[in-house]
């Protein structure tokens, strides 16, 4: 087993949880070992609270000792896979013992017995995670890198420790977090590793939508998703477990007039709302505003290609692709299908002679999120024409300035009826029912569409005339 001659000493010193490790592990006589992510990322110089410590024995004891060297911070034991964790002062320990696997071929889970350290890094899943760093006392700090990860992370490359068949068939989900660490530190999947997720692609049956959206929600918050995006395309992944986005790619021509690779469009509008925004849902809303172009996609020979009624089908398709990828199904999917159903709007709303009628509509509609949908808007923009972007922009920033002005004015952001159905009833002595949301909307609409102004008064006098039109008494 090679070792490489880096000591890390000096940078283990900097965090006096090593230094505790090491004297509970030197007082319970276990060789201990700092292991996988935090290595790497302390090679990267990428700042991690998550650290994982591999023993030559019982993680679990060690866990308990150390908890207790620390003030008696809390410690979790998950005894059925043989590991602990100690949350203390923001940071999160991880225990283990050293183990090696052996895999069934209609499971990820392994069947695990006690190991070395040589074993523990042969079971892991890239040669960056590989790495670990000694607490021992007689070479505290040294690193023992056996398949050459600090050489990988020079290279710029993932690779797997052992084949990549073998790996990828064991655990499927590694062929995920292979293009997610590429993805995250802008790497290149070795071309064996890229062969090995290619060659295994339907292995990704096994494994459960939640862990696949597990990992493809880290994809998509990455700087730069479309990469990630692309690797999952290109290796026959996406198809597997998303195939209304792969439906997006490729390029129609019939009588000269070709429409544009929507998929492409896609991965640039989610990189566009990418370099302005962190919000995972926003970003989700970036990749399916445009997911019912494919059913809805029509050639007409006088206008070219039309994709009418997208915005609306693709909102109703959300709902689907939430639950089928084990999304959330609550006030998330909620804002992912507002945005999709009103990302043309304030396009429409491009025109000098727009009226105040349609921004109120939209502000309404659009309520606390008017300003992500403004942003998803402008990443819409992918021409290539500059002339046409600057003209779009500057159009948007008028749309902008009378959005402010209509809503100083008229308050529809979280709009609420100046008058209340509680009050309906007691006025007129009704009871419950249709009535009295008909003539809730009556209000809504004329607040909508200006006739009155949305305060009280305005809303009383309002339905006055409404309850003299339907006959109800107490007027």
């Amino acid at each position: 087993m090679a070792e490489d001659r880096i000591n890390f000493r000096s940078s283990l010193d900097k965090n006096f949880f090593f230094e505790v490790v090491k004297d509970a592990a030197t007082q319970l006589q276990l060789e201990t070992y700092v292991v996988g992510g935090f290595v790497r990322d302390l090679i990267l110089k990428r700042y991690s609270k998550d650290i994982d410590f591999v023993t030559v024995g019982s993680g679990i004891e060690l866990a308990k000792l150390v908890a207790e060297k620390l003030n008696n911070s809390k410690v979790t034991v998950f005894k059925n896979f043989g590991t602990a964790q100690v949350k203390t002062e923001g940071y999160e320990l991880e225990f283990v013992g050293a183990r090696k696997e052996s895999y069934q071929r209609d499971s990820r889970k392994p069947l695990v017995e006690d190991g070395t350290l040589e074993d523990d890094q042969h079971r892991r899943d890239f040669t960056i995670n590989a790495m670990a760093i000694s607490l021992n006392e007689k070479d505290f700090g040294k690193l023992v890198d056996p398949f050459n990860g600090v050489k990988d992370i020079k290279k710029k490359s993932i690779r797997t420790p052992l084949g990549a068949d073998i790996t990828f068939s064991d655990d499927p989900l590694r062929m995920m977090r292979a293009i997610r660490f590429a993805t995250q530190f802008g790497f290149d999947i070795e071309p064996d590793t890229y062969d090995g997720i290619v060659n295994n692609v339907n292995r990704i049956d096994i494994i459960s939508k939640e862990r696949i959206s597990d990992e493809l929600n880290k994809i998509i918050l990455s700087d730069v998703p479309s990469y990630g995006f692309k690797l999952l395309f290109h290796s026959g992944l996406l198809i597997k477990f998303f195939p209304e986005m792969v439906d997006l790619h490729g390029v129609e021509t019939i009588d000269g007039k070709s429409h544009k690779d929507n998929f492409y469009h896609t991965l640039q509008v989610l990189d566009n709302v990418s370099k302005k925004s962190n919000y995972l849902w926003l970003r989700w809303s970036a990749i399916l505003h445009d997911i019912a172009k494919p059913p809805t996609k029509r050639f007409n020979s006088k206008v070219g290609w039309t994709f009418h009624g997208h915005e609306d089908k693709g909102a109703r398709m959300v709902p689907g692709i939430f639950k089928k990828l084990k999304l959330p199904l609550n006030e998330k999917m909620h804002y992912v299908k507002k945005l999709v159903r009103l990302h043309l709007r304030p396009i429409a709303l491009v025109k000098d002679n727009i009226t105040d009628t349609a921004i109120r509509r939209l502000v309404f509609e659009a309520g606390d999120d008017l300003e992500d949908l403004m942003q998803l808007c402008r990443a819409d923009i992918t021409s290539k024409n500059d002339v046409k972007v600057k003209k779009y922009l500057s159009n948007f920033r008028k749309v902008e300035t009378k959005m402010k002005e209509v809503e100083e004015k008229d308050k529809l952001r979280n709009f609420q009826p100046p008058v209340t159905g509680e009050e309906i009833m007691r006025q007129f002595d009704i009871a419950p029912g249709r009535v009295i949301g008909e003539i809730k909307e009556e209000i809504k609409e004329a607040i909508l569409e200006g006739k009155i102004k949305n305060n009280r008064e305005e809303a009383l006098d309002l339905l006055k005339k409404i309850a003299q039109k339907k006959g109800l008494d107490n007027v």
